[in-house]
């Protein structure tokens, strides 16, 4: 098996901008979770609580995710030959308990807590104040995470929907669907507080804060998925294969593609390796000269591919 490298048809770099809105969002969770939690403390309400330890778990989140992006992007070395994108897969994963365990869990406890023993509510007034505020901050991270978003969809040809559910860039999609996790649960954390004042009864704020942690699981299950799935190893969507697989048998020497298997390492590092099967009368400076081309015709086709490996294959006899 052969590798053909070459510098046509380099992968873009979303790394820099992947970083930039991570560090965007941490900044703004941290703020955001310590006057929650003061606002909490203050008006005794279980939905601003729970609020709080969200804004937290999206917090260590966003270190998790940022300590993900800064380890894949260190060069290839004698021990990891294919380099260290699907590190990030791992830290990101890291980062979807985070949420779980220090967001959903927390919230569905102490939603609980408060729909069987009730609790004091204090002047709600700080409250408003701050979800107020948070709301703006939350969404000021959500619109420079759609504004990424829309240049990725834009430069892909695809879909925002598509982008989200295929997408490879786990950082961006844990940041998108924190985001609006915030904005939703800071509108559940007000109308509890406004329940619970209006009727006098702490029911309202214990459901929020349970709707809440039920938010922020779906939001750890989706992000877990994602993650151990590319960590795992997976492969590109089926229009990209297709693509790669025309753009091979598109060249003179090639007879068919045999064989066709792809690898994501990272959202701009994918391996291609295929069995391909040469005309019967090529020579050897024939089949070398198909593979460069080949490769360079890969590459264009999908940009993202950064590793060619060709293994000049006959075909297997029909019985």
């Amino acid at each position: 098996m052969s590798e053909q490298r070459t510098t046509d048809g380099a992968p873009g770099d979303s790394g820099g901008e992947s970083v930039t809105t991570v560090v965007v969002a941490g900044l703004c969770n941290l703020g955001i979770a310590l006057a929650k939690a003061v606002a909490g403390a203050l008006s005794g309400s279980s939905a601003m609580l729970s609020e709080a330890a969200h804004s937290f778990a999206d917090t260590v989140t966003e270190v998790l995710l940022f300590l993900s992006l800064k380890r894949s992007a260190r060069p290839a070395d004698d021990k990891h030959p294919l380099g260290y994108g699907r590190e990030r897969y791992l830290w990101a994963l890291l980062a979807s308990f985070a949420t779980f365990v220090g967001g959903a869990v927390f919230s569905v406890h102490d939603g609980i807590h408060t729909l069987r023993y009730g609790e004091e509510l204090g002047s709600p007034a700080v409250s408003y104040l701050i979800l107020a505020v948070a709301f703006a901050l939350e969404s000021v991270s959500l619109a420079r995470t759609v504004r990424q978003l829309r240049g990725e969809t834009r430069r892909l040809r695809v879909g925002g929907y598509r982008y989200l559910r295929h997408t490879s860039d786990t950082a961006v999609k844990a940041v998108f669907l924190e985001d609006a996790a915030a904005l939703v649960g800071l509108l559940l954390a007000f109308g509890g507080l406004l329940g619970a004042e209006l009727t006098g009864d702490a029911l309202w704020d214990g459901l929020a804060s349970v709707l809440i942690g039920a938010l922020l699981a779906w939001v750890a299950y989706v992000l877990a998925r994602d993650n151990a799935s590319l960590l795992i190893g997976r492969s590109l969507p089926e229009r990209y294969e297709r693509a790669i697989s025309e753009a091979l048998t598109a060249q003179p020497q090639v007879v068919r593609v045999l064989d066709l298997v792809t690898s994501v390492h990272g959202p701009d590092d994918v391996l291609v390796a295929a069995k391909v099967d040469f005309a019967d009368l090529a020579t050897a400076a024939d089949i070398e000269a198909a593979c460069d081309r080949a490769d360079r015709a890969v590459r264009r086709a999908v940009p993202a591919v950064t590793r060619v490996y060709l293994d000049p294959t006959p075909p297997r006899p029909r019985p």
